[in-house]
């Protein structure tokens, strides 16, 4: 049983004539422990992809199922790096990930928490500005926060959706990776990457698939796929 599945799934916007089909007949599975990437031009569907992968939207036909069972909404076991920062302004770059560490792990202590919380804020370099707030930050430090947030949660699977655009090319280096030593360590997770650039998709991934341009986008075939094909042309 694939860990993730996308079955047949259709995505529309609006009513009647004015009811666009931004995905179409969209099938995907992806195994535990892999690391995919999906590779499509700005404004071909991959965010509307993420958020029916994450249960923020649901599909206007198909389903969506993680480890077998229906996507209903969101979880702490998939953990999302949006493409915008989804900050709160309010509080500090601490703050902003303790409060997501405390939802995942309500039983740790105070003390397990902010440890955490520690560890991830200097994964991403941002130990000197963890207690100043979003708007003291540059666009890539609230990035950098994102990412932070999303992987001190430690989900069993990690969606990003263009995550590191933002970033200068050392700091994005640095994290692509940061979350690959995630992604491969002992508790390995399974990774799936939305991205506009295929040089970051070949260097992340183990398998890339393209997002045919839309209206009516819709997965191509993965690298693997053609390249077996290949082979037998070559048989």
């Amino acid at each position: 049983m694939a860990y993730l599945e996308l079955n047949n799934i259709y995505k529309t916007y609006g009513k009647g004539e004015n009811e666009p089909e931004v995905l179409s007949n969209i099938n995907l599975s992806i195994e535990e422990g892999e690391f995919v990437a999906i590779v499509g031009f700005t404004g071909s569907g991959k965010t509307t992809l993420v958020n029916l992968i994450n249960g923020l939207i649901t599909p206007t036909k198909g389903e969506v199922l993680f480890k077998g069972e229906p996507v209903m909404g969101t979880s702490h076991e998939r953990g999302v790096i949006f493409q915008n920062y989804s900050l709160l302004p309010w509080l500090t770059v601490g703050q902003n990930v303790y409060m997501a560490v405390k939802e995942a792990f309500p039983k740790k202590s105070k003390a397990e928490l902010h440890a955490i919380v520690a560890d991830y804020v200097e994964m991403v370099s941002l130990t000197p500005a963890i207690n100043k707030r979003p708007k003291e930050l540059s666009g890539g430090m609230r990035q950098r926060v994102s990412v932070a947030r999303a992987l001190a949660m430690k989900p069993e699977m990690i969606i990003m959706d263009e995550p590191l655009g933002a970033l200068d090319a050392l700091t994005r280096g640095n994290l692509q990776d940061e979350i690959l030593n995630i992604w491969g360590g002992k508790d390995k997770r399974t990774a799936l990457l939305i991205t506009n650039d295929v040089d970051e998709g070949i260097y992340m991934a183990d398998r890339i698939i393209p997002l045919r341009p839309g209206p009516n986008a819709t997965l191509g075939l993965s690298l693997k796929l053609i390249l077996n094909a290949l082979e037998i042309k070559r048989k």
